[in-house]
């Protein structure tokens, strides 16, 4: 399986006033044309996603949602991909939902992600990744399990993918 990981695009700055509940913060004007712009150079490369999964917080939605739209895709919410989202149970989810998927997107936040790309490139959190906002990163997987089971093939920036 081919295991793409995109962290959200630009949200709203954090503001216990505007937005009392984080997981409410939406995207910018500029995360949308960002995410937007990374999402259709993904679509004009021929990347492919058989499924997108994300975070139900909105800025995360959103940026599946916009992906999905170019993709004509449906997006899939789970809250193992919040930031307090259990990474075990979302290697189970991946594995019970997308059985015959060759490539998944899973759309959620930091530090969330890169701890979840650590552990699968490594067994061990704590690599040192720096995954931007809107920035993908493409892996390998043999067999999904919570360990080290994939190969990390690329991490790129939203302006390295044409944003």
């Amino acid at each position: 399986m081919k295991l793409f990981i995109l962290r959200h695009g630009a949200a709203g700055q954090r503001n216990l006033r505007k937005y009392p509940n984080d997981a409410a913060r939406p995207l910018t004007s500029a995360g949308k044309r960002e995410t937007l712009r990374v999402a259709r150079r993904l679509f004009k490369e021929k990347v492919e996603f058989d499924q997108i999964i994300s975070s139900p917080f909105i800025r995360a939605r959103q940026t599946a949602e916009i992906v999905a739209e170019v993709y004509t895709r449906d997006v899939r919410l789970t809250p193992h991909l919040t930031p307090d989202g259990s990474m075990r149970e979302l290697v189970k989810y991946v594995n019970r939902t997308c059985k015959d998927a060759d490539s998944v997107v899973l759309v959620g936040h930091e530090p969330y992600l890169s701890t979840l790309i650590s552990v699968l490139i490594s067994g061990k959190e704590g690599a040192n990744i720096r995954l931007k906002k809107a920035g993908m990163v493409k892996m390998d997987v043999e067999s999904l399990r919570f360990g080290r089971c994939a190969r990390l093939d690329w991490l790129l920036t939203p302006r390295q993918l044409g944003a």
